[in-house]
């Protein structure tokens, strides 16, 4: 899953990721789910309160300890699951990073023509999941310009055949049917 902030990876993610054989992986809950107090929970908060992302050697990190962790406990199998991906590689250098860990089949680009939509969804969703990250507008603006300037790029990287374009300005569900669609045709 590939957009800005507040472009619907993580719902469509988990909508994939509750498919039988289908493991959906956030790489933005994984960070939240570490204790506040820990080294790497600190180094999260730290970045996110300002809208920035956590250095690429710990997400990398954190990211393959969580699919470790996430195999070992029977989550995930690699020979039969296909991983959604959402939230990472987040620029260049991390996709650089993980060319020979993973084998992307299709790259699920979920935009909008308004950016007010997302700015409107994620103060939504700072309330309804209290999520710092998204609660200060400055920092919600410094997120989407982010994107633009790091994360963005990362679809060149992949290169346009594996570019699934999806507008998400209509509702979860009809935006879940057009991914759907697609699914279908790469995964028969």
């Amino acid at each position: 899953m590939f957009g800005a902030p507040g472009s619907g990876k993580g719902t469509q993610g988990k909508a994939l990721g509750a498919i039988p054989n289908f493991f959906h992986c956030a790489c933005g809950d994984v960070f939240r789910n570490l204790h506040a107090d820990s080294p790497l929970g600190k180094i999260f908060v730290d970045y996110s309160s300002r809208g920035q992302l956590v250095p690429d050697e710990q997400t990398i990190e954190l990211w393959q300890q969580f699919i470790e962790t996430s195999e070992q406990v029977g989550r995930f199998n690699p020979d039969q699951d296909v991983l959604v991906l959402d939230g990472i590689p987040r620029n260049t250098a991390q996709a650089t990073m993980l060319r020979d860990t993973l084998d992307v089949i299709a790259i699920f680009y979920l935009t909008s023509t308004d950016q007010e939509i997302l700015v409107r969804r994620m103060q939504r969703r700072a309330i309804k999941e209290n999520r710092l990250d998204d609660a200060h507008l400055d920092v919600i603006r410094e997120r989407l310009k982010l994107y633009e300037k790091e994360t963005k790029p990362v679809l060149k990287f992949y290169g346009r055949k594996l570019v699934h374009r999806i507008n998400t300005d209509a509702t979860p569900v009809a935006t879940l049917s057009k991914i759907l669609r697609q699914v279908v045709k790469l995964c028969p």
